[in-house]
């Protein structure tokens, strides 16, 4: 048995290449599975890397068909293989085969059958060679793999992969480019594809490409394609050379759909240009809010809704009226009349008068026209006069208006009315801004409304509770001197009081009761009426602090702060007495301009478990006892023992005319101590002045 060969024999005389044993040799020392098979598909011989393919021992392979002794996977391969070298004669090669090895692996196997013929060309068997082609079967698997994922990734990325000749010249074709584009492959190829640019963008792509192409340069673009449905989607475009040998030998480019981000830029854009409008309208509906919380009285308030109309809304025009229930009408607070209403005098606009504000309040919504056509249209289907607004329209620049209903509560307060010299577009994000300015003014002006007339009535209250003037007394000149810690609230818990004792002696007091308004303006007037009574029972100051004490904690409540300092002074003579009651010291002024703190123990204030004291206070004939409360000399910035050393370092720079008068010593106190700083709290001082003595005296 031999097999055909055009091979000439080796020469070597000494080695019988038909030698079984040689031949069982190289079987065995093989890398390879090597298998036999007679006519009728017996295996005849096998070697050792067949049987561990297949997993049988030779002895249960030998002389028995394959589909017998081989697995169904295996046998079904040889089988048909076996069949098809039979029937054709000729070889089979690389059937592969997928095997399990004995550790549990996966191990894949290519098979080859050929034919054997003897010299006269029979066929005697058939020889099947196997080798193990598993690395390369996975680095083929790999590179399957990096293929899809690198189409997956194209695909996934909106990209067009395209290729050009050397020249720049379209020659294959590009099945994603003409499905978005709707071309066919002729209008597609050369340069064709520059017929689906945007015709705006298309010289300036047809040049820049060209210039790449002279200078072998990456070819990096943007430009508008042209959709089948006759759209236009953005699409970046990158292509490089590539070059072999010092040439080019093709194009490779790839153009990414960026048409999302292009629209996210511009929704961003859009967003950014929104954002920055609402954070604008923000800042001024904050700044309106930090103003009109400023504002105390509704002048005030109104004043700062005028400031707002003309910076935050840039309206030409503002006006601003308050609802007058009783007469169903509008008042003006501010502004030359509404002459868009018929029948309105200056200051008043009834309700039953068409026009922006009332048409606001009656309909508890904003009012925007913005335009005057806008304007007429719905004044007239309100019922407003024809003529008056034609005759109005035809005279006034305003083209714009907004009517904004204050509403406090559901309550109807008044109205807003801004005017505008152009037409005015009102977005809705501008309407939410000016409901949002009306519910702060709304509260502005109800807020101001009340402390008018909370401090009207606590105005009232301290007038009728602090003494109308002080007592004119032989021997003795009194003055007194009293500034509000606002600009606006006149009430508050300091107060003062002189008054002639049974004796002849006078009393003087200055108190200090912690808090504004009609609370503060209550309690002082307690404590006053309650000093006074025990005053003219019980003179000395000593008792009547102790009285105090508990007229105090039968009336006031527990967290109530109240200070006093309360002197009895004999007329012409100035001997006296004082008791403090947590209450700054008063101050000695002689005529030369020196002042002295008096060092009576300061004491607790009213109210609190202690025992009362009472020092001998002397203002000799010539010099000025100075009572005052504690905003006289101590503020946010300057303290208490500051404030103290202060007012004695002022005393020495009054002239000589001043300290000789309690009326000018006071105004020249008060002027330079206040000097510099911010006033935080109301300032009260009482001046007993003892004249000096004369020969007639």
């Amino acid at each position: 048995m031999s097999a055909e060969t055009s091979v000439p024999r080796p020469r070597e005389s000494d080695v019988d290449i038909s030698d079984s044993a040689l031949l069982k040799g190289l079987l065995s020392e093989a890398e390879f599975a090597f298998a036999f098979f007679d006519v009728d598909g017996r295996i005849q011989r096998v070697n050792d890397v067949f049987t561990d393919v297949v997993g049988v021992p030779a002895e249960r392979l030998l002389g028995r068909a394959s589909a017998e002794a081989l697995t169904a996977e295996i046998g079904q391969v040889v089988t048909q293989s076996f069949q098809t070298v039979i029937g054709s004669g000729g070889p089979v090669a690389e059937r592969r085969v997928r095997v399990r090895s004995p550790e549990g692996e996966n191990r894949h196997w290519s098979m080859s059958f050929s034919p054997v013929h003897d010299e006269s060309g029979e066929l005697l068997a058939v020889a099947m060679l196997g080798l193990d082609v598993t690395e390369s079967r996975q680095v083929e698997e790999d590179l399957r793999r990096s293929e899809e994922r690198y189409r997956s990734l194209v695909e996934a990325q909106s990209q067009l992969v395209w290729i050009t000749s050397p020249t720049g010249t379209v020659v294959e074709d590009a099945p994603q480019w003409r499905a978005i584009t709707g071309q066919g492959l002729e209008e597609y190829l050369a340069y064709g594809w520059l017929e689906a640019v945007h015709q705006e963008e298309r010289q300036q792509t047809e040049e820049a490409w060209k210039e790449a192409l002279r200078g072998r340069t990456m070819f990096e673009w943007n430009y508008r394609v042209r959709t089948r449905a006759s759209g236009f989607r953005h699409f970046e475009v990158r292509a490089v050379p590539i070059i072999r040998h010092g040439r080019v030998v093709e194009w490779v480019g790839a153009n990414t759909d960026v048409t999302p981000q292009r629209e996210a830029e511009e929704m961003r854009g859009r967003l950014t240009d929104q954002l920055g409008a609402a954070a604008l309208r923000t800042a001024r509906l904050q700044g309106a809010t930090a103003q009109l919380a400023e504002a105390l009285t509704v002048e005030q308030v109104v004043q700062v809704i005028i400031d707002v109309g003309r910076t935050a809304l840039a309206a030409d025009r503002s006006a601003v009226a308050l609802l007058d229930t009783d007469r169903a009408a509008l008042k003006l607070i501010n502004g030359e009349g509404v002459p868009e209403a018929s029948g309105s005098s200056g200051e008043e606009i009834p309700l039953s008068h068409t026009s922006v504000m009332t048409m606001a309040v009656n309909s508890r919504r904003p009012f925007f026209a913005e335009s005057p056509v806008s304007l007429k249209l719905q004044l007239l289907e309100a019922g407003g006069d024809k003529d008056v607004l034609s005759t109005y329209l035809a005279n006034s620049d305003e083209r714009a208006w907004v009517g904004l209903p204050l509403l406090a509560a559901g309550r109807a307060l008044g109205a807003l009315r801004f005017s505008f010299t152009r037409p005015q577009k009102i977005s809705q994000e501008d309407g939410v801004f000016l409901e949002a300015l009306a519910g702060q003014c709304a509260l502005a002006v109800e807020r101001a409304t009340l402390f008018e007339r909370e401090h009207r009535t606590a105005e009232t209250l301290q007038r009728s509770l602090l003494p109308d003037r002080l007592p004119v007394i032989k021997g003795l000149e009194l003055a007194q001197r009293f500034r509000s810690g606002s600009r606006h609230v006149q009430v508050g818990g300091d107060w003062y009081d002189a008054f002639v004792l049974q004796d002849g002696r006078v009393a003087a007091v200055v108190g200090d009761v912690m808090g504004k308004g009609v609370k503060a303006a209550a309690g002082m007037g307690r404590i006053r009426n309650a000093m006074r009574a025990l005053a003219l029972t019980n003179p000395p100051p000593a008792a009547v602090l102790t009285g105090l004490d508990r007229v105090f904690d039968a009336t006031e409540e527990e967290e109530q702060v109240t200070t006093l300092a309360y002197m009895v002074v004999e007329p012409v003579t100035g001997e006296g007495t004082l008791a403090l009651a947590g209450h700054p010291p008063p101050v000695l002024v002689s005529p030369q301009g020196t002042a002295i703190l008096c060092d009576a123990e300061p004491g607790t204030p009213l109210g609190w478990p202690t025992s009362r004291r009472q020092f001998r206070f002397v203002v000799p004939p010539g010099h000025t006892a100075v009572l005052y409360s504690d905003g006289l000399v101590e503020n946010r910035k300057r303290g208490l023992d500051a404030g103290l050393a202060e007012i004695c370092s002022v005393v020495t720079e009054a002239p000589p005319e001043v300290v000789g008068s309690p009326h000018m010593l006071l105004d020249f106190l008060v002027d330079r101590m206040l000097s510099g700083y911010e006033q935080d709290d109301d300032v009260t001082a009482l001046a007993i002045h003892v004249p000096p003595a004369t020969k007639s005296d």
